[in-house]
Order: structure tokens, then sequence, then C-alpha cells
């Protein structure tokens, strides 16, 4: 087994994540991230670290096989928000509730693939992780899929940094934050605002 300083669920391509990586450059990195075009940025950047592992699986309640949707390569020049290569979901509908006037996603700037999700317990088996340091997921909604899954009596996790303005649906805060809010209190953690999207919850 082997301690983890950094686990991203929802890597995107790396590049807001520079600081952390350069951080923790002396321990093991696990960068998780399903969006194709994103995975290979990933694999190019960090391939000849042999302490950063890559992964291009989904993150879920449960394993299956099943579609995940994210925004066409080709459409984010189009659309004009380089942030629009990180939305990937296993929601389509998620994707499209980003529409504004300023971001005109339609369905055919939507693609999908059959990837496997896995659940949080056997992306742990999978890296032998024993403890992490940082545990940070942006995932598009899917944040409380994950934590609520988490046994914390099992993997040692220090600091939690987790996006919470889609957890009860796009742009949604509601009863599974709140949820999410008492299991992370009840198991040690101290939680803070840190913007209008994330939370971080710290031991």
């Amino acid at each position: 087994m082997k301690e983890f300083g950094l686990v991203v669920i929802g890597a995107h391509f790396g590049v807001w994540l520079s600081e952390k990586i350069s951080h923790y450059k002396n321990t093991n990195i696990l960068l998780v991230e399903p969006v194709p075009y994103n995975y290979k940025v990933l694999q190019t950047k960090f391939s000849s670290n042999k302490n950063i592992f890559i992964c291009n699986n989904a993150v879920f309640s449960e394993n299956l096989k099943k579609k995940f949707y994210f925004v066409k390569e080709d459409s984010i020049t189009k659309l004009g928000k380089h942030w629009a290569s990180g939305i990937g979901s296993f929601d389509k509908q998620h994707i499209l509730n980003h529409k504004s006037k300023r971001f005109n996603i339609n369905e055919d700037d939507i693609e999908n693939i059959e990837i496997d999700f896995i659940t949080f317990d056997n992306l742990i088996k999978k890296y032998e992780i024993d403890s992490i340091d940082n545990l940070q997921i942006d995932v598009e909604g899917a944040e409380y899929e994950i934590l609520k899954t988490i046994d914390f009596k099992k993997t040692n996790i220090n600091s939690i940094q987790f996006e919470s303005k889609h957890f009860d649906g796009t742009f949604t805060e509601g009863p599974k934050l709140k949820k999410i809010k008492e299991k992370l209190l009840a198991n040690g953690f101290n939680l803070s605002q840190l913007d209008q999207e994330n939370i971080l919850a710290k031991k």
C-alpha cells in the first residue's frame, strides 16, 4: 500500500494543478480524468514522472459501464470558453444546462463514449492507496455520488477540496450537500468555504 500526497478526481488537463503538483512532486500523485483529449494531454505531460499515475476511469457510487458525455474538442474554440473542456458528466442534460447567451452550447457540441465507472473504493484498490494528504474532487455534479461512499475508517484522508455548486442539480445546492457536510463533520473534518464554488474539509 502506498501513501499519496495528491489525488485529483476530475483533473481536466492539469493547467490549474501546476502549483499543487509542484507542492507534492516528491510524493505519489494520482490524476483521474475520463475526457479523452484531456487524458491524452495529462499522459503527454506527465508520462516521464514515475510517481504520477493517470487514470481514465470515471468515479461513481457503483461499478458499471455506461455513457459518459463531454464537449467535443472541436467545439471548444467555437464556444469561446476554455473551461468547456472540463464539463464531462454521466448526464448529458447537465452539460446542456450550462447554455447561456455567452455559452451557446447545443446537442451537436456533445459527444459520448462508453467507459468504466468505478467506485472510490475500487480506485483505492487499483492504485493500492493507503492514505491521501489532499483529495480534490471536481466532477460536475457527481461529487455527492463519490463522497457518500467514502469509508474514512479504511482510508486516511487529511483534506478534501470539492466543488459544491452542482450538488443537487446544475447550479443547485440543497439536501445532498447538507448530508455530505454532516458526514464530513462526523468524521472529524472542519469545513470552510473557499469561494462561491468550492468547499475545503480539513482535519
